[in-house]
């Protein structure tokens, strides 16, 4: 029990999804561990997979918006953060430079491994908390 509650802690606001494309918070496999809440990017999505599209369907939040850590134990010394990564979870992107089209390997980010081993909570938040940064 140590172990499973003995890890960073992330409470992620999430908003209802308004059929925006995007990621979402849902239940990950990994191959050796019990299913964990997970932020999933749509790039990390096998598009050909049609069990995995029904499931990015019906998503029913988006993103986090909001985002609270613990980066302490419980005796309240700091986490080495750099133990709860998942290293086999980078994604391919597209991505665009000088007109041009590229595919850039990116490693674990935030959402999609950096926190894959933190205990995660996901909570509804009202919609006007959510402000895009990112720009087209």
């Amino acid at each position: 029990m140590k172990k499973i509650f003995n890890r960073p802690l992330r409470v992620c606001g999430v908003v209802k999804n308004t059929g925006a494309p995007g990621g979402g918070p849902f239940w990950v496999q990994n191959s050796n561990t019990p299913p964990t809440l997970q932020i999933v990017e749509m790039s990390q999505i096998d598009s050909n997979n049609q069990d995995h599209q029904a499931i990015i369907e019906s998503a029913t939040h988006f993103n986090p918006v909001d985002l609270v850590c613990g980066l302490k134990n419980y005796k309240g010394q700091k986490f080495d953060l750099s133990k709860f990564v998942d290293p086999k979870s980078g994604i391919i992107t597209t991505k665009s430079q000088d007109g041009k089209s590229l595919k850039a390997l990116e490693l674990p980010g935030l959402w999609n491994g950096a926190m894959a081993y933190w205990n995660s909570a996901f909570v509804e938040v009202p919609l006007k908390t959510f402000n895009p940064v990112k720009i087209g």
